[in-house]
C-alpha cells in the first residue's frame, strides 16, 4: 500500500496539463539577461506554469534514472542539472512577489503548493533508480577524472540524496514524504499568519499627541499608514520584524513605548487566526521525527551535517565563548542608562521598553551624536549610488547604469545593469526598499536568473528591505542601520553577481548558512570608508559632507550597545538551537514556557535584553530556511572580521585587494569546502579575536598588527 501511494504521487505529478504557449513561463524571457516578464505575467499564470513545470521536470528526471546506459556523469548529474528548468522560472519568480508583494490570489496558490512542491523535491530525491546511478558514479569518482567543480557537484548530489533519505526503506520513505509535505504545509501557514498578525498587530494611535517625539515625515508617514487601513484620523505605526521598533527611539511616552513594544511583542500570540503557537509546536515534532527516521540525535544534528561549523558542539563552544563577555557589557550599558533615568528624574526602573530611548540619550550625552541629526546625510538614492554602488567600483572595477525599460512587479522597484571592468554585461540588479502591508518583514536578496555556464545564463538578482517611506512630498532620508542593511544586501548580491560556475547547484550563494552571510557582512565595513563615506554622507538640502567631526562620532559610538546588540542575536540563536536539540519523541511543547526555560538554561536571558525574535515570529527558522543555523550571523562575523583585518593589514581599499577577495572568495560558489577556502584567502583558520575587538568586548590590541 505505501508503495502505491508513492508511485500514484509520482503519477499524479505527471498527469498534469500541457502549459499554453501564451503563459509567460512556457518558454525562457527574451527580456535581457531572461529577465522576468512582469510586464504580462498575471496572477492567474502561476498555477498553471508549476503544474507543467512539474510535469515537465519529472518526465525528465524518469528519463534519467530509467536510461538503459550505463550511468555517467554526462548523462546523470549533468542531465539533471539541466532538468527542470521552467519550474526554476516560474518557482524563482513567484517566491520573489509572493514575499515582497504578496495578495490572496498568491497566498492561495503558494498554499496550494507548499505541500506539492514538498512532494515534488521527494519524488527526486527518493527515486530508487536515480539514486543507484547518482551511487554508481559516487562509488567510483576517483576513477572518473573529473574537474574540481564536476567532482564537488557529484559529491554534493550524492550527499543530498542520503541526507534526504535515499537509503530508507519503502516504509521510511512513504512516512517521511508525510512529513515534509505536513511540514511544508504548517511552514507556509506560520509565514502567512505572521504576516497578517504583524499587519493586525501595527499599534493604532488616536491622538497625534501619542506621537510627540516623531519627526514631522515620521507623524505624515503614520497617517499615511493609518489611511491606507481606511483609518481616518488615526495613526498607525506598522510593525517590523524584530522585537524592538523602530520609533522606540523616538517616542517620549512612555506609556506608548510599552504598548509598542507589547504589541510587537504578543504579534502573533492573541489566541486569534493568526497565532503561530499551535504551529510551532507541531514543527518542531515533525523535525525531531524526520531526525530519527535519518538517524540523527536531534534536528540539529541533522541540519548541520553540511555547515562550516560541522556540529551543534562546535556551534555551542562557539557561543559560549561570546556570552560571558556580552553579558558583563549589556549590563555595564544598562546601568548607563538606568543613571541617564534617574539623571532626568523618570523615577522608574529600565524596562525593554525604554532600552532604546535612553541608549539614545547616553549614545548622545557620551559621543555627542544624536541619530536624528544623522539622517539628513543619508538620501536612500544617493546612499544606493555613491555609496553601494560605487563601493563595488572601486573594490572589484564594476559598474552600473539603471535601467527603465525593463518591466517591475511595483513602481518602488528599481533595476540596474552591471558591467564588467572592461564593459562587458555582468548581470542586473533590482532594489525594493520600502516597506508595504504586503511585503514580509526584514531584508533579503535572492535571484531570477542564476548564473551557469552550463545555461550561458548571467545573474539577475534582487535585493529586498523595508524602510520607512517617507510621505509624498518628503526626502528619502533613511538611517545609519538602514545603510548598514543596504550595504549588507548588497554584499550577498556581490556573491551572486561573481558567480563563475558550470554547474547551477554550485554557484553563487549556493553556500551553508554559516558561510552565505560571510560576503554580505563584510561588505558592511565599507560604508565607513573615509573615501565612500564623503561620496554618500551627503546633507540633502545643502549639498554639504558630513562634518569630519559628525564621521569621528560614529565611529568613535559603535561600539556603544554592542553589549545589547549581540545579546538580543545570541538569544535568538540559542532559542533556535534548543528548539532543534529537542530529542526524538519530546512531548508537544508549550511554546512560551519552553522559550522562558530555554534562555535561561543557556545564560541568555540577558535583563532587559529581549530575543531579537520570539519564537512565535521567528520567521527565520520557522519558514525561511535558517532552522537550527541562526548562528550563522555570528558565526560569519567571525569570518568578516578576520577578512576586514586582512585588508587593514595589506593596504585596505584597493582594486588588488578587491579582486583577491572576489577571485577566492566571491566568485567561488560552493566548488570548494569551505575551511580550505576560507585559508586561501586568510591564511589560517578563523579566530574570534577580531569579533570580540570589532564588537568592543575586549580592548583592541596595541601595537603594529
Amino acid at each position: 500500500m505505501k508503495h502505491t501511494l508513492y508511485i500514484s504521487a509520482i503519477a499524479l505529478l505527471l498527469a498534469g496539463p500541457a502549459l499554453a504557449q501564451e503563459n509567460p513561463f512556457a518558454k525562457p524571457s527574451t527580456l535581457p539577461y531572461q529577465a522576468p516578464r512582469f510586464d504580462i505575467i498575471k496572477d492567474r499564470d502561476y498555477q498553471p506554469a508549476f503544474d507543467a513545470g512539474m510535469k515537465q521536470h519529472l518526465a525528465e528526471i524518469e528519463a534519467i534514472a530509467g536510461s538503459a546506459a550505463a550511468p555517467t556523469f554526462d548523462n546523470t548529474i549533468t542531465a539533471m542539472e539541466r532538468s527542470g528548468r521552467m519550474l526554476d522560472r516560474v518557482a524563482s519568480i513567484f517566491f520573489s512577489v509572493a514575499q515582497a508583494n504578496s495578495n490572496p490570489a498568491l497566498e492561495k496558490v503558494e498554499t496550494a503548493m507548499a505541500p506539492r512542491l514538498a512532494a515534488h523535491t521527494d519524488a527526486i530525491y527518493l527515486n530508487a533508480k536515480l539514486f543507484a546511478r547518482v551511487k554508481a558514479l559516487y562509488d567510483k569518482r576517483s576513477a572518473l577524472k573529473l574537474d574540481a567543480e564536476a567532482l564537488q557537484t557529484l559529491t554534493i548530489y550524492y550527499k543530498q540524496f542520503v541526507h534526504a533519505g535515499a537509503n530508507l526503506n519503502q516504509a521510511g520513505k512513504t512516512r517521511l514524504m508525510a512529513i515534509n509535505k505536513q511540514a511544508a504545509s504548517l511552514e507556509t501557514s506560520f509565514q502567512q499568519k505572521l504576516l497578517a498578525g504583524t499587519k493586525a498587530g501595527g499599534l493604532v494611535l488616536d491622538n497625534k499627541s501619542d506621537l510627540a517625539g516623531l519627526t514631522d515625515a515620521e507623524i505624515a508617514a503614520a497617517a499615511d499608514a493609518a489611511k491606507a487601513r481606511g483609518l481616518k484620523g488615526k495613526y498607525v505605526l506598522p510593525l517590523q520584524n524584530t522585537t524592538q521598533q523602530p520609533a522606540l527611539t523616538s517616542l517620549s511616552n512612555r506609556s506608548v513605548r510599552e504598548r509598542l513594544f507589547n504589541a510587537s511583542w504578543t504579534r502573533s500570540e492573541k489566541g486569534d487566526a493568526n497565532d503561530t503557537r499551535a504551529i510551532i509546536s507541531q514543527l518542531a515534532l515533525l523535525r525531531t521525527e524526520k531526525a530519527k527516521l535519518l538517524g540523527y540525535a536531534n534536528y540539529s544534528a541533522y541540519v548541520l551535517y553540511d555547515q562550516m561549523a560541522g556540529s551543534a558542539e562546535a556551534v555551542e563552544k562557539f557561543i559560549a565563548q561570546l556570552v560571558p563577555p556580552t553579558r558583563a557589557k549589556a549590563a555595564e550599558e544598562a546601568r548607563l542608562i538606568q543613571a541617564a533615568i534617574d539623571k532626568e528624574g523618570g523615577k522608574f526602573q529600565l524596562r525593554p521598553w525604554d532600552w532604546q530611548r535612553y541608549a539614545e540619550r547616553v549614545r548622545k550625552e557620551r559621543y555627542d551624536l544624536d541619530e536624528a541629526a544623522l539622517k539628513p546625510y543619508f538620501e536612500i538614492n544617493r546612499v544606493l549610488r555613491e555609496g553601494v554602488l560605487h563601493s563595488a567600483t572601486r573594490l572589484y572595477g564594476i559598474t552600473f547604469k539603471r535601467r527603465t525599460d525593463i518591466p517591475v512587479y511595483h513602481p518602488d522597484v528599481m533595476v540596474f545593469e552591471a558591467f564588467e571592468e572592461n564593459g562587458q554585461p555582468l548581470g542586473l540588479m533590482y532594489f525594493d526598499f520600502w516597506k508595504r502591508d504586503n511585503k514580509r518583514g526584514g531584508a533579503w536578496m535572492s535571484s531570477y536568473v542564476g548564473q551557469a555556464k552550463l545555461f550561458g545564463t548571467k545573474p539577475v538578482i534582487y535585493n529586498v528591505a523595508n524602510f520607512t517611506k517617507p510621505a509624498a512630498g518628503q526626502p528619502a532620508l533613511i538611517s545609519f542601520d538602514d545603510v548598514n542593511t543596504m550595504f549588507h544586501e548588497f554584499g550577498h548580491a556581490l556573491h551572486g553577481l561573481f558567480s563563475n560556475q558550470t554547474y547551477p547547484l554550485v554557484s553563487g550563494t549556493n553556500v551553508a548558512r554559516d558561510f552565505v552571510e560571510f560576503p554580505s557582512q563584510f561588505n558592511e565595513h565599507w560604508a565607513l570608508n573615509p573615501e565612500i563615506l564623503k561620496r554618500y554622507a551627503v546633507h540633502y538640502k545643502t549639498g554639504v559632507a558630513m562634518p569630519q567631526s559628525l564621521v569621528d562620532r560614529i565611529k568613535k559610538s559603535q561600539t556603544w550597545g554592542q553589549g545589547y546588540a549581540l545579546g538580543e542575536l545570541l538569544a535568538a540563536s540559542q532559542l533556535d538551537l534548543q528548539w532543534h536539540a529537542l530529542p526524538p519523541g519530546s512531548p508537544r511543547q508549550d511554546v512560551n514556557a519552553f522559550e522562558t526555560r530555554a534562555l535561561k538554561v543557556t545564560g541568555t536571558d540577558f535583563p532587559n535584553v529581549p530575543t531579537r525574535y520570539r519564537s512565535s515570529y521567528f520567521l527565520h527558522i520557522w519558514a525561511n530556511g535558517y532552522a537550527s543555523s541562526y548562528y550563522a550571523y555570528q558565526w560569519t562575523v567571525m569570518l568578516d572580521t578576520n577578512a576586514f583585518a586582512w585588508f587593514n593589514r595589506n593596504g585596505g581599499m584597493t582594486r588588488a585587494n578587491g579582486q583577491r577577495f572576489r577571485d577566492l572568495i566571491l566568485s567561488k560558489g560552493h566548488t570548494m569546502d569551505y575551511g580550505p577556502m576560507f585559508r586561501a584567502f586568510y591564511g589560517k583558520d578563523p579566530e574570534i579575536g577580531p569579533m570580540l575587538e570589532h564588537r568592543g568586548l575586549v580592548p583592541p590590541k596595541l601595537g603594529k598588527p
